[in-house]
């Protein structure tokens, strides 16, 4: 376990790149071969789209993600946080270190987005996408970046997260992203055994949903638990579903000026 977390303590930049862009090509290459949905779409453009906005978030990374990584330094040098204070195993720590992370990294910031208006509106970019592939999980306005980062921190000063467990769960949190947005077929008898712990595809699928209350559950990444403990989790059949957003134009989802804007074009409806 300790050269298991040597690993990611001392991980390359390259590694961390590779996982990121390893894990949404094999999750590309395969919704090829077992589509849940046949969408009748340019495949490539629209996966060039969101892959802008994944330029914007590598680039928000490197300044935001230093300043946690003095932050992770800060509370190993000067034993702040839980997981300095327990006492616990390795294996104890990594795995409360995960499961905590999720919870600042993701369902915190995740839930205020969709319950404070102007955050949401910065949010909406995410969700207008009517086409939900692995390219979607990366499809994020970068103000919503510094929303889901600042929260980050918080979790990294409450739990006293190292530098490696914050790479791991930075790395996990990537493939679990592609996992769950990927346009996968997962049979029922496997997808939601999986739900029970661990966010699935046909979980999070729910939370794509064009319309509330659907919109408003399963905000997790990694763990379903969060979702069932705070009551947001939600289950049905994606053929069922339907992707994008019922107070906007479906047609304007690949418009990357327009979907930029939206968090400051006052005629939008939120339906709040």
């Amino acid at each position: 376990m300790e050269s298991f977390m040597h690993f990611w303590e001392h991980i390359e930049s390259w590694q961390r790149m590779a996982i990121l862009l390893g894990g949404m090509v094999f999750f590309w290459v395969l919704e090829g071969y077992y589509p849940m949905f046949a969408f009748s779409f340019k495949r490539y453009k629209h996966a060039g789209v969101n892959l802008l906005f994944l330029l914007s978030t590598v680039i928000l990374n490197i300044v935001l993600g230093a300043i946690t990584i003095k932050v992770c330094d800060w509370v190993t040098t000067h034993h702040i946080g839980l997981l300095n204070w327990l006492g616990l195993p390795l294996w104890a720590n990594i795995l409360l270190g995960l499961f905590f992370m999720d919870f600042f990294g993701q369902y915190a910031p995740h839930y205020a987005m969709h319950k404070i208006k102007w955050m949401w509106k910065f949010h909406m970019i995410h969700h207008s996408d009517t086409k939900v592939d692995v390219t979607t999980g990366t499809r994020h306005h970068p103000g919503e970046w510094v929303f889901r980062e600042a929260s980050t921190i918080i979790g990294v000063l409450v739990i006293g997260l190292p530098i490696g467990m914050y790479f791991l769960y930075r790395s996990m949190a990537a493939i679990f992203t592609h996992f769950n947005h990927a346009n996968i077929r997962v049979p029922l008898w496997l997808d939601k055994p999986i739900s029970w712990i661990l966010v699935s595809p046909n979980m999070h699928k729910v939370h794509h949903h064009f319309k509330r209350p659907y919109t408003d559950t399963n905000y997790a990444n990694i763990f379903s638990l969060w979702d069932r403990i705070f009551g947001t989790f939600a289950y049905e059949d994606p053929r069922n579903l339907q992707y994008g957003l019922d107070v906007l134009d479906g047609s304007t989802d690949e418009n990357l000026r327009y979907q930029l804007r939206l968090p400051f074009d006052n005629t939008i409806k939120t339906d709040y």
